[in-house]
């Protein structure tokens, strides 16, 4: 049976594809089979799943800005993707693009302890860096729970923060610089070494971009001494609104601890039936509270936060004994994820942001959402900056199940925007959040983020169908990125 014309033309136009990238990227950083392109179709996002047209993993920036170079030229859409460990479907690819692989950059280029800062690819690890530096005293502070996994170019994509943000802050405050190849083979590169640039703060408006913008081929990380003293506090509560009760007055006390986590129940089980931390199981809700710095401040501290936890109600008291016990306090908070993995077939990793003093009423409001859609829920979060992590638990293979748990998601979501919170603190936007946009900007604002994209992006390539729930062609948005002769919008720099 002859095959329509149409189809004809679509493989046609593939096979054009792979022949000119397999003469940018020789040997095997071309995947054109369909089974080996199956490794690459979801991210940590496994609920929607797609195989994309090629996978390209390009070794140098040269083969980078070479492929972005005949994609523009060409029309081709280009999906970036590190590790794949985004937990919002931000390297989810698309049937008809190109996905760029990064795994190959997994070099550290350059450790500059007169300056405190790295030099690396954005394939290398977040505990990769740490564990290079760390015989020196030194480490790099934002550490995701899949710092073992999750690499600093998705760091960067996505603004990752971590149990120890509170104090030491998101990747943006972390990263010095970044090596940026737009869309068109264009190298950038914006800040570097110094501690801050001047002009507007494109490297701000990079990290956390989610690959709409260009793919990142090297950064510039920030590097920190090791706090002389670091001692961790186990608190467990007889509800989770008390725990959140906690969170909020230790922050109202002016104590701004290292990091400061929570786990309710299902978590607190899961993690210590994993881990064995040595988690309390009689409690309801368990913070991790962690003091670091010279000796005696972290004694009195310490002494400050467990008079306010026994105020607050706290039933359950902890102090780390040396520096293993704190880190296996510690290893069963990050293990979380995994452990509760145990609990279901699936589940759902959401990720919202709220004002510290909302917690009590959030958490009572996803105890009551947890019985009206009919599912399970346990919650792990970055308690310190009102990052929430509630795991949805689902099992796919249950008809209904997958679209419960997308509604569920949904309403912890806009319940976040209502009390006065955010979408997303850590985990980007990506196809996860993109039709609920809306419920935290108006169409004015998402109008004017596309300008920006538009910018860097004009002909929309680099990772369309993420973030915008409803995409415009900049010509509608009125044209901002430059022409010759054209200042509408400033050049970026080039070097």
């Amino acid at each position: 049976m002859k095959m329509p014309a149409a189809d004809e033309a679509i493989l046609a136009r593939r096979a054009e594809i792979v022949a000119a990238l397999r003469a940018i990227i020789p040997g095997e950083g071309v995947i054109a089979d369909a089974e080996e392109r199956r490794a690459y179709e979801c991210d940590a996002l496994t609920a929607y799943r797609q195989l994309p047209m090629v996978v390209c993993l390009p070794s140098t920036t040269a083969q980078v800005a070479a492929v972005l170079n005949y994609c523009h030229a060409n029309k081709v859409k280009v999906v970036p993707r590190g590790a794949g460990t985004s937990l919002s479907g931000g390297a989810l690819p698309l049937a008809d693009g190109v996905l760029l692989g990064l795994g190959k950059f997994n070099r550290i280029l350059e450790i500059d302890f007169a300056n405190r800062c790295a030099v690396v690819q954005p394939g290398v690890t977040n505990l990769g860096i740490t564990d290079a530096v760390a015989t020196d005293g030194f480490y790099y502070a934002p550490d995701p729970s899949s710092q073992i996994a999750c690499t600093i170019g998705g760091n960067v994509a996505e603004n990752s923060g971590g149990v120890h943000c509170l104090k030491y802050g998101l990747t943006t405050n972390n990263v010095l610089g970044v090596e940026l190849v737009l869309m068109t083979g264009e190298v950038v590169r914006l800040g570097g070494k110094h501690y801050d640039a001047g002009g507007y703060d494109l490297l701000g408006v990079v990290t956390g971009s989610e690959g709409l913008l260009g793919v990142i081929t090297e950064v510039t990380v920030r590097l920190l001494k090791r706090p002389e003293t670091a001692r961790a506090v186990l608190v467990g509560f007889p509800s989770s609104e008390s725990a959140g009760a906690c969170v909020a007055a230790i922050i109202a006390a002016g104590i701004i601890p290292g990091g400061m986590e929570m786990m309710d129940r299902p978590a607190i089980h899961a993690a210590e039936a994993f881990v064995h931390a040595g988690y309390p199981l009689d409690v309801e809700a368990l913070l991790i509270v962690e003091l670091d710095g010279p000796a005696a401040e972290v004694d009195e501290l310490i002494a400050a936060v467990e008079a306010i936890a026994r105020d607050k109600g706290a039933v359950y008291a902890r102090l780390s004994q040396s520096e293993e016990e704190r880190s296996r306090f510690w290893a069963g908070r990050k293990a979380a994820f995994p452990a509760v993995g145990r609990l279901s077939p699936d589940y759902f990793c959401m990720d919202g942001t709220i004002p510290r003093k909302r917690l009590p009423f959030v958490l009572t409001r996803m105890t009551e959402m947890s019985a009206k859609h009919g599912l399970r829920v346990a919650n792990v979060f970055h308690a310190g900056d009102g990052n929430l992590h509630p795991l949805i638990l689902y099992d796919a293979n249950r008809p209904g199940e997958l679209e419960r748990a997308e509604a569920f998601g949904a309403d912890i979501l806009k319940l976040c925007v209502e009390v006065g919170g955010v979408l997303t603190g850590e985990h980007g936007v990506g196809v996860e959040k993109r039709d609920l946009m809306g419920t935290m900007f108006s169409d004015d604002d998402l109008k004017q983020q596309q300008r920006l994209k538009c910018a860097f992006d004009a002909e929309g390539l680099l990772n369309p169908g993420k973030v915008f729930p409803v995409l415009h062609r900049c010509a509608e948005l009125g044209r901002v990125h430059v022409h010759r002769g054209e200042m509408r919008f400033p050049d970026l720099p080039r070097f």
